[in-house]
């Protein structure tokens, strides 16, 4: 009887500390499966994905391939290589992964896909395209001066454009994750990009009175905390307020890449700007929507909500109620429910692109893996 009650006293230790995400576990692994599965489908004879003009769409597909939990470790299929190669040869000499310009976008794309297949053997490409970046920075005359409002941002890859929240936060991002390829000197003395600077633009594009002193930066309860496209630019539409005032309204896929790119910039979790933009986040937490602009961008919503929620160490999001979102479980429960049944998952809405299956499959999937990997052990 006495081993018995051991038995069961053991089995119920056991039961305790398993994690209570382990079936949404075994769920992500199966639509990750056939998600990968169909995006292998659909790379060209030549080893890329889609449009050949926009490496991004390679460098995003090849990224949810060698994320998936599916894979064993060291596995690298040969399609995958083929991929690798592919954008490999794409290097120009100005160490930017591109073809038909976007350069910052395609090539922070391509060095976070190149980071996460973890291969020693391209890191002298990432070396590279790392300087491509740090050199697209908006230069200050002077450390830490801001002589405009683009200054410190990165934008698309042309000085003549401006600056913006999307390139800066995938250029922040992939320096950011390939950190540790320059980190023991093996690769000598390396650039770096003006921190300083960069979080300076970061908080000219966020509704934050304290620390913004645009015209249009503003604490009403709409937009306080929230992040905008760029210094004096929104995608959402602008509101009137009653005191005459017009803010650049605050929209939720921008808001959680300016939380990223905070995180990656090593700004403190207590500081004043970190701590408005998860109020917002949390004032506009939704699942059936990218705040600000409905059906607009929707998986890129989920996607750099799943980034950035991860990278803050949050398990359970604060709301506005008081109560808490366990945006894990809400996040995989939506994406689980759009998969389509040829594995894909794609937009109707679509704007920047999220019309096109190969893009949202590969956000969509990245989203996932990281909702997977970042899951709380017990």
């Amino acid at each position: 009887m006495k081993a018995v009650i051991c038995l069961i006293a053991s089995a119920t230790v056991a039961f305790a500390d398993v994690s209570p995400y382990v079936s949404l576990q075994e769920e992500m692994k199966q639509a990750i499966a056939r998600g990968n599965a169909w995006l292998a489908s659909q790379q060209k004879p030549e080893g890329h994905w889609d449009d050949p003009a926009l490496p991004a769409f390679s460098a995003l597909a090849l990224t949810a391939a060698v994320r998936d939990p599916n894979l064993k470790p060291g596995e690298r299929p040969a399609h995958l290589k083929k991929g690798f190669d592919w954008l490999l040869a794409n290097q120009k000499e100005d160490g930017g992964i591109y073809n038909r310009g976007l350069t910052v976008y395609n090539t922070a794309t391509a060095i976070t896909a190149l980071v996460s297949a973890g291969d020693e053997a391209y890191e002298p490409a990432i070396v590279k395209a790392r300087k491509h970046l740090i050199n697209n920075q908006w230069d200050t005359d002077e450390k830490g001066k801001v002589d405009g409002p683009n200054d410190g941002g990165i934008g698309y890859g042309s000085k003549n454009d401006r600056s913006d929240m999307s390139n800066t936060y995938l250029a922040i991002e992939a320096l950011a994750l390939s950190k540790k390829v320059i980190e023991d000197g093996k690769h000598g003395d390396q650039p770096d990009l003006d921190w300083g600077a960069a979080v300076s633009f970061l908080s000219r594009c966020q509704n934050l009175e304290e620390t913004n002193s645009s015209e249009w930066a503003s604490d009403d309860e709409k937009n306080k905390g929230g992040f905008v496209y760029g210094p004096n630019e929104s995608k959402a539409e602008t509101e009137k307020l009653p005191n005459g005032k017009t803010p650049l309204r605050s929209y939720g896929s921008i808001s959680y890449a300016g939380l990223l790119s905070l995180v990656y910039a090593e700004v403190s979790a207590d500081d004043q700007r970190v701590v408005a933009v998860k109020e917002w986040l949390g004032k506009n937490y939704t699942l059936t929507e990218n705040p600000g602009m409905g059906e607009q961008g929707l998986y890129y919503y989920f996607n750099t909500m799943s980034k950035a929620l991860a990278a803050s160490g949050i398990d359970q999001l604060p709301l506005a109620d008081g109560g808490s979102a366990d945006w894990r479980r809400d996040l995989c429960a939506t994406l689980l429910s759009k998969q389509r049944e040829n594995g894909s998952w794609v937009n109707d809405n679509g704007r920047w692109m999220e019309s096109n299956a190969v893009l949202t499959t590969a956000y969509t999937l990245i989203a996932l893996e990281q909702i997977y990997y970042s899951i709380p052990q017990r």
